[in-house]
């Protein structure tokens, strides 16, 4: 794999490509309009039927062509859905359970979490029988002795040399572990708007397939997991082209589930009704999501009993008392900030003389 701190570019060239159609060819005079392309209904199908049809990457969940996010909360499994998914590719050989369409390639994968000896324990033995990868999974890091010139911001170095890394490999295929590391900040608006609009302007000029990894904030694991959750939700879901997550089971905490939360390509397969339930395995070498049946979102979330909410409804007072503010109090307790004003208005209630 070629060592991408040590290619050549001018970083002149940082910035949104020029207007292109996604075949490459510069578009005709008359359909330009500024920033638009504009075409009759007709002549845009025309243009679709010399595409292939999008292929299954990991069975409804997500095709090619597609900037796809995959959100959960930390040690869920994240990291090792993501790798699993793209050594699936880069050896053509389906998860149990799942789809794929797409041939054998290689893909790109830029670990931002893990040490390569972290990697190596999850894909080995005890540090011995290690898994035999085949050349088409490509796995990159920072590289902790690169030079960052003092003039280029992080961040557009780091963009420009992941683009280097896609043009030197040819992969078509790229997998970003995870999110916050691209930008710093993907909660505002402000912030994760440039980041999709990087990612969706890299698809488009190199035909890519992106799966990218993000957080969720804290969240109330008695309610369904929905595009809410996932942090910085509205620009982040609004832009990308379908988004799944994965939810721990309550009822056996050894269980995952992968829920569809957004789908552009097929229609919404595995909802609330229909989850995908697995179970995180290391059989040998490899760690890995193993498939075991179906089931509803319902029967795998927190049921909440009547002491479960005395004391967030005690702890959420003696919060309030320290001067934290109602936001702050329901981002912490994974709740919306109208059922902390409720909480309150019932003490105040409750009590012959108002608190708060």
């Amino acid at each position: 794999m070629t060592n991408i701190q040590n290619i050549p570019f001018d970083f002149t060239e940082i910035g949104i490509p020029g207007i292109k159609n996604e075949v490459g060819n510069p578009p005709q005079e008359n359909e330009c309009k500024g920033l638009f392309l504009v075409k009759t209904a007709t002549r845009w199908i025309e243009q679709a039927k010399t595409r292939p049809i999008p292929k299954m990457l990991f069975g409804e969940f997500w095709f090619e062509g597609e900037i796809c996010i995959l959100f959960a909360d930390t040690n869920l499994g994240k990291s090792i859905l993501a790798v699993q998914i793209g050594n699936s590719i880069s050896i053509q050989v389906p998860i149990r359970g799942f789809i794929l369409e797409a041939q054998k390639q290689p893909i790109l994968y830029f670990d931002f979490e893990l040490s390569d000896k972290q990697f190596e324990s999850r894909y080995s033995t005890k540090f011995e029988d290690h898994y035999n990868w085949d050349d088409n999974f490509l796995r990159v890091e920072i590289n902790p002795d690169a030079d960052i010139p003092l003039n280029i911001p992080f961040e557009d170095y780091l963009n420009k040399s992941l683009e280097q890394a896609i043009i030197e490999t040819g992969s078509k295929i790229l997998i970003v572990d995870n999110l916050t590391y691209l930008k710093n900040e993907t909660e505002k608006a402000k912030d994760a708007l440039p980041l999709m609009k990087h990612l969706k302007s890299l698809k488009s000029k190199y035909g890519l397939s992106i799966l990218a990894l993000a957080h969720t904030p804290k969240r109330d694991l008695t309610k369904p997991i929905t595009r809410n959750d996932l942090s910085g939700s509205k620009m982040l879901i609004n832009f990308c082209d379908s988004s799944f997550s994965i939810g721990e089971s309550h009822t056996d905490k050894s269980l995952r589930y992968l829920k569809q939360i957004k789908a552009r390509s097929t229609e919404i397969i595995y909802d609330a009704e229909n989850v995908c339930v697995c179970q995180i395995e290391k059989p040998s070498n490899f760690l890995q999501f193993d498939f075991l049946t179906f089931g509803t979102e319902w029967e795998h979330l927190k049921q909440i009993t009547e002491k479960d909410k005395e004391k967030r409804i005690t702890e959420s007072l003696e919060l309030k008392k320290q001067g934290i503010s109602n936001m702050e109090i329901a981002r912490r307790f994974g709740v919306s900030e109208g059922a902390v004003r409720k909480w309150i208005k019932k003490s105040n209630d409750a009590s012959p003389e108002k608190q708060f």
